[in-house]
């Protein structure tokens, strides 16, 4: 296997910011939400919108897991987020920003228990799958609240490489996948060409897809 250039370097330190950024994004929105809120419907059919939070905590903590090279499927457990949902939010997205913020951290092979049991990917890889995660549910909440959402141009232009490399077919058909099938994009940004891609509806609440 050829060593990585510097270029390589660069681009996967790059990455890690990225994913950072996108973390944060969702941290903002979380700090808009107000208790009445945990009841609203979200784009992820069937989750409510602390349904929502409570998977995205858990994610973080099982990333974080993986991380450090801990495969058990005990991290990937839904959690509750306690009596402060919003500050139980923030907490698991420190968590994992400190984790993903350790030397070496792309040099290491990441545990996912939840892409199949026994399997492992590349630090790069296994961030890319965390950064698109946080961009669609950072529009998920975006889209709950009745907000706008934005991200840097060469953050979505990752995001639209991870989103097309998303595997298509009859997986996403099965129950508990991550992302519908692909809708078709007539027109609309770069946000809106991820998330269709990833089976959301743009003009969501009119559809509803997860």
């Amino acid at each position: 296997m050829d060593k990585p250039t510097s270029d390589d370097r660069t681009a996967q330190a790059d990455l890690v910011a990225l994913d950072a950024h996108a973390v944060r994004t969702s941290v903002e929105l979380v700090a808009r939400v107000r208790p009445g809120d945990l009841s609203r419907p979200t784009p992820c059919i069937g989750w409510t919108l602390y349904g929502l939070l409570a998977h995205m905590a858990t994610q973080h903590y099982g990333f974080a897991a993986a991380s450090r090279g801990d495969g058990d499927p005990a991290h990937w457990k839904l959690r509750s987020l306690g009596d402060d949902p919003v500050a139980g939010y923030r907490a698991s997205a420190e968590h994992v920003l400190t984790a993903f913020a350790a030397d070496g951290v792309l040099d290491r092979m990441f545990p996912l228990p939840e892409f199949g049991s026994g399997r492992s990917f590349p630090g790069a890889q296994a961030i890319g799958f965390h950064l698109i995660d946080y961009v669609v549910h950072s529009w998920d909440l975006a889209k709950t609240l009745g907000v706008d959402v934005g991200f840097p141009p060469e953050l979505l232009e990752v995001a639209l490489d991870v989103a097309r490399a998303v595997p298509g077919g009859e997986a996403r058909l099965a129950p508990g996948a991550a992302f519908a099938p692909a809708l078709t994009r007539p027109g609309g940004s770069r946000l809106d060409e991820i998330v269709a891609i990833l089976g959301r509806s743009p003009s969501w609440p009119d559809q509803t897809f997860h």
